[in-house]
């Protein structure tokens, strides 16, 4: 039986049990992550490129980072159940693209609006990793939804310490 997660120390502890068992190195995680983002973007700009310019060939080169983006995606997502692969890409796609809206806030002079964009961004990546570490499962999602975003004992909230805390960039 699964021990229910009361608090954040609990949430760090078990994602910190989870990636010793998995044997998961989470600050190459976290880079592999950031490199997802940007394959996905690439495929984006790929897409709108052909469209204006109506040349087929970038449609190939398309289809050739979407095979490396699914190729290094399988290497942080391992196990998945239901529509969970799409979910992932979709948090790093949304956390890409919110962070980039909020680079574009703050080049603007509108801090207050970037940081609202920030914080979102990192809302979004950190529902990504608790997905994937296995800390949350789908039916809290559901739950997370409906919570007020304010409230610190929602799942982003819990999900953003763990982030924190578990994957550091700095370790080498």
């Amino acid at each position: 039986m699964i021990k229910k997660i009361t608090n954040y120390k609990d949430l760090i502890s078990r994602a910190e049990k989870i990636a010793v068992q998995k044997n998961i190195d989470l600050s190459s995680g976290e880079d592999l992550s950031i490199a997802i983002m940007n394959l996905i973007s690439i495929e984006e700009h790929l897409f709108f490129t052909s469209q204006k310019t109506k040349n087929t060939k970038y449609l190939g080169l398309l289809d050739e980072i979407r095979k490396m983006r699914t190729e290094l995606l399988k290497e942080i997502i391992k196990d998945y159940e239901g529509e969970v692969w799409c979910i992932s890409k979709h948090l790093l796609a949304a956390s890409m693209r919110v962070m980039e809206v909020g680079t574009k806030e703050l080049k603007k002079g509108n801090k207050k609006k970037a940081n609202d964009f920030f914080e979102k961004s990192y809302k979004l990546y950190s529902l990504f990793w608790g997905l994937n570490l296995d800390v949350i499962k789908t039916p809290k999602l559901q739950k997370a939804s409906k919570e007020n975003s304010t409230n610190s004992n929602t799942v982003f909230s819990k999900l953003g310490i763990l982030v924190q805390k578990a994957i550091d960039c700095c370790k080498e």
